[in-house]
């Protein structure tokens, strides 16, 4: 997928998006947090994809939309979504002379996904619906850590930097939610 086309369906989704839960209650605020960080990400990815900045700009398209997908499994978020997902798609190669660029951010991104994940623990009693989300959550964000470090191992760094950002978006936005506690490195996450 294209990075533009990727943040074109970010700011779609968005804005079809409604927030399922009552006015001026706590999920309604985390609800309000996801969309904020979403539409941050997707104008972030724009600025960075207008300036001549592809790495950038893909790993904000990525990191939004794990957000997103985070608010909508979560059950946050309501809103129509195409038919088929359009993830499933490679990224686009970028240009060679952000070759160097791109595959330093990707390192760096997989180290960071790393560190995060083993920086939470899930916060609610094990019997709880919401524990159970946070295993959810911790799964997505270790699926998306192993297809990104395949992806690296094949050299294929655009996929594994949208997966790296992908996964760390899931997590950031479980640990804003309230569903994890911070053990270590609390500068990973936007609370």
């Amino acid at each position: 997928m294209k990075t533009d086309e990727c943040l074109d369906l970010l700011a779609m989704l968005i804005g079809t998006a409604t927030i399922n839960a009552p006015e001026k209650t706590p999920l309604y605020q985390s609800a309000e947090a996801v969309l904020v960080m979403t539409r941050a990400y997707e104008s972030d990815g724009r600025t960075f994809f207008k300036s001549g900045d592809p790495v950038n700009a893909l790993a904000s398209a990525w990191y939004g939309s794990g957000w997103l997908h985070f608010g909508i499994t979560y059950g946050f978020l309501g809103m129509r979504l195409p038919a088929g997902c359009p993830f499933l798609n490679p990224c686009e190669s970028l240009p060679a002379s952000f070759a160097e660029k791109l595959e330093e951010k990707t390192r760096r991104y997989q180290r960071l996904l790393d560190t995060a994940r083993a920086s939470v623990e899930c916060a609610g009693e094990p019997a709880t619906a919401s524990n159970g989300f946070s295993e959810k959550v911790l799964f997505i964000a270790a699926l998306y850590a192993a297809q990104g470090a395949r992806c690296l191992r094949n050299e294929v760094y655009e996929d594994a930097l949208a997966c790296f950002s992908y996964g760390h978006g899931w997590l950031d936005a479980g640990v804003t939610s309230g569903l994890f506690l911070i053990t270590d490195h609390h500068d990973l996450f936007t609370v």
